[in-house]
């Protein structure tokens, strides 16, 4: 399984998130669960996109530590 880096904003309406390695790859929610689940499935259907016309994105970043501040 493939690790992405994921971001997620938080804003006055919800929040947001976006893949940096899946350029258009975007998602948002009323909540940060409820984003991170939207997120989930909108890289999938990005990958499968992108397999269906041959394309590989391969994870810039493996083997990292991500560190959240808040």
């Amino acid at each position: 399984m493939k690790k992405y880096v994921v971001l997620f904003e938080k804003s006055a309406d919800g929040y947001s998130a976006y893949v940096p390695d899946l350029p258009g790859c975007v998602a948002f929610g009323d909540t940060r669960e409820e984003t991170e689940e939207l997120i989930y499935e909108a890289i999938k259907f990005h990958i499968e996109g992108l397999e269906k016309n041959n394309q590989v994105v391969n994870p810039s970043i493996t083997d990292s530590e991500v560190m959240v501040f808040y």
